[in-house]
């Protein structure tokens, strides 16, 4: 058991920033690993050019990674932003015409999870509004995401750090899963079990693990304090995966931490590199 017992993937996103991203892929390969996912890449725009696509596919390709985990287009994050799609107008909007562009580019790559940021509280705005919005459109992600052989991830954050995003417990989180599979009758919506968030919410990691490993769809790792790699902070997280393990959760465990001042490649000394390779 532990951390040898596990299907790690880096998240492209947070490790290897110093690098292009068309360069990630190959950097993650060249640490040992054989899978990665990313936030959705392109802040400015929900419909990249073809070119843009095709070259991150390419370069998924050429370095023999495989895409585990990719968000829908979510505003400005890294930034002020968490999700777009409970945000009225263009923002919600913007998020709709990424849908397709996002589910479809995951099917070219194998991809089969794609993650929807339910979006900040907006000042002025019925919250209520934003609910009902919110779960429109994550009716049709979760469509687009069926289309295509992948689930849909509601993911809750930390209310510390994200003080106007409104899910920042795993049971408000789970609520929403259990809507959307509810209005649409898939059942593809799954909670992303982020135990950074968790941890940062006050939440027991175990007892949330124990409730909702049925309905977790991937999760994502860091160590408290600090957001830096295992062993950095005072999470037990090896344990914390092997009660995922017992759970019955055989799925992704993304690697979402902070290199902190190390190169990014040096920030995954805790890891043998034999237990970095999902082919193993």
């Amino acid at each position: 058991m532990g951390y040898t017992d596990q299907r790690f993937d880096v998240n492209l996103s947070i490790l290897f920033t110093e690098l292009p991203l068309p360069e990630r892929p190959a950097a993650a390969a060249a640490a040992g690993f054989t899978a990665v996912e990313l936030w959705w890449p392109w802040i400015d725009t929900p419909t990249p050019d073809q070119s843009e696509l095709d070259e991150l596919r390419k370069a998924l390709e050429s370095s023999g990674t495989r895409l585990v985990g990719l968000n829908f287009y979510a505003g400005r994050l890294p930034g002020p932003d968490r999700g777009a799609l409970s945000v009225p107008g263009e923002e919600s909007d913007r998020f709709r015409a990424n849908i397709d562009v996002a589910a479809d580019f995951a099917a070219s790559v194998g991809c089969r999870a794609l993650n929807a940021l339910y979006g900040n509280r907006v000042e002025g705005v019925d919250p209520a509004a934003q609910d009902e919005l919110a779960l429109e459109n994550l009716v049709t992600a979760a469509r687009a995401a069926d289309r295509v052989g992948a689930i849909l991830l509601i993911e809750a954050l930390n209310k510390p750090e994200s003080p106007l995003y409104p899910l920042v417990s795993a049971s408000s989180a789970i609520e929403v899963v259990d809507k959307v599979n509810a209005a649409t009758g898939l059942g593809n919506a799954k909670f992303l079990l982020d135990v950074y968030h968790l941890s940062m919410n006050g939440e027991d990691v175990a007892a949330v693990i124990d409730a909702y490993a049925a309905k977790t769809g991937h999760v994502q790792i860091a160590d408290n304090p600090g957001r830096g790699a295992p062993g950095t902070g005072s999470l037990p997280l090896e344990e914390l995966l092997d009660r995922l393990r017992q759970a019955g959760y055989d799925g992704w465990i993304g690697l979402e931490y902070k290199a902190g001042d190390r190169p990014s490649a040096r920030s995954f000394d805790w890891l043998p590199e034999n237990a970095r390779s999902a082919s193993r």
